[in-house]
């Protein structure tokens, strides 16, 4: 968790997870109207630095240091329930996403991987919570597709898409990984260089080998999970209309973020069928632009005949 030392000049010294929300939203302050003091993972020591500089600056001083108020103490998370199955939230649908906000940077395990709260994934909470059978006054997520959703959307965290939080773009920026988490990935990840013999094929800048393409880092996340080892290209195959499907009800339904993740999965699909049939999406992508790039037609109904 990181948290901001925030300033607004002649007004106030402050501290905060969330400067957006925190200080822009509620506050009513634009970007250059407050400075970033500092930032830390150490919610003791940053607590101490916003008393100590309060007093300084002669700006009124927090009666309760920030790392004592009630919403940073542990205890206090929301009390969720994880089963193999489900993870279920304290809270009717309809608050849920307040508490989410509320509870920022939040972490758990399940059978299926360790979660955080970050933005991007309240939105895809929001979209597919269930009301409790037993409770309407809780709710909850399935723990698999809530893996599957970060897992198919790694590479669009990577790339800084639309969906992506801001620290999740510097998390990556700073360090070249992402987790599901949004932190840093395990140790013995690297970063792929041209010279190694199973990029080979790939047409790269030998003095700036850190340009890795995208199709790259999508190779690199399915072989650090064993899916190249251990997939099957039936079972990719079938994925592959699923994300197709997907694509084509967001089309339908006119939801535009939607859109770009269903063509952003079916492309990592496409990149790891390619793998497991032992050819490069690159060598699927020249084969086809070969057999399309003289070839003749007009539209029709919206679609391109060849002649």
């Amino acid at each position: 968790m990181t948290y901001y030392l925030y300033h607004i000049p002649g007004k106030k010294i402050g501290i905060t997870k969330d400067l957006k929300k925190r200080v822009e939203e509620q506050q009513g302050y634009n970007e250059g109207e407050y400075e970033i003091i500092m930032k830390s993972d150490n919610i003791e020591y940053i607590s101490e630095q916003e008393i100590y500089l309060q007093k300084l600056c002669g700006y009124r001083v927090d009666e309760t240091p920030y790392n004592k108020l009630k919403f940073n103490k542990e205890e206090n998370d929301m009390n969720i329930n994880v089963t193999e199955a489900t993870t279920t939230f304290p809270c009717p649908v309809n608050k849920l996403k307040g508490q989410l906000m509320d509870n920022m940077g939040m972490r758990w395990i399940t059978e299926h991987g360790e979660f955080m709260i970050t933005k991007q994934s309240i939105d895809w909470v929001m979209r597919n919570v269930q009301v409790s059978r037993y409770n309407s006054e809780r709710s909850y997520v399935y723990n698999k597709a809530f893996a599957r959703f970060y897992d198919n959307h790694v590479t669009h965290d990577l790339l800084g898409g639309n969906l992506a939080d801001a620290h999740m773009r510097d998390q990556y920026s700073l360090n070249g990984h992402v987790t599901r988490t949004g932190g840093l990935a395990p140790t013995g990840m690297k970063e792929r260089c041209c010279d190694e013999p199973e990029f080979a094929k790939r047409k790269c800048d030998k003095n700036d080998c850190k340009n890795t393409s995208q199709f790259d880092l999508i190779r690199q996340w399915a072989d650090e999970r064993g899916l190249y080892e251990k997939g099957d290209p039936k079972t990719q195959a079938l994925k592959l209309v699923e994300e197709v499907g997907e694509t084509c009800r967001a089309i339908l339904k006119e939801d535009y973020d939607e859109v770009i993740d269903g063509i952003g999965d079916c492309v990592v699909v496409l990149t790891n069928l390619a793998e497991l049939m032992d050819v490069s999406i690159e060598e699927c992508i020249a084969s086809a632009y070969g057999e399309i790039s003289s070839r003749t037609g007009k539209m029709v109904n919206g679609t391109f005949k060849k002649d």
